[in-house]
């Protein structure tokens, strides 16, 4: 690699080439990135297969996973039919409870 005497730059000068260095270092890596897509794409094209079959597990760590309901760990209990999991914002009836001093366990379901 050719070796290139900065010494004669003034520092206007340097932040320039510092900045054009940049831009081709961008432009490169766009280009190398555009590349290596289309030969996945031509790969893919030649076997007959989508690419997102062909990246497979990569698609899938971006998707969250489905999680089921939250089994009611409290319950009200003046009205057995108000459970709350004890996620998110606490229910009317777990506020105005701990508002009169009863304890949160005083709802768990046991």
């Amino acid at each position: 690699m050719a070796t290139i005497d900065l010494s004669n730059y003034n520092l206007s000068e340097l932040r320039g080439l510092q900045h054009d260095i940049e831009k081709e270092i961008t432009d490169r890596q766009q280009q190398e990135v555009k590349k290596a897509r289309e030969q996945i794409f031509s790969i893919a094209q030649d076997l007959g297969i989508p690419v997102d079959e062909l990246l497979g597990d990569v698609s899938k760590k971006n998707t969250k996973a489905k999680t089921g309901k939250v089994a009611a760990q409290y319950k009200n209990p003046a009205d057995s039919s108000q459970t709350w999991s004890g996620r998110g914002r606490q229910p009317k009836w777990v506020v105005d409870g701990l508002a009169t001093g009863k304890k949160l366990d005083d709802f768990r379901i046991q």
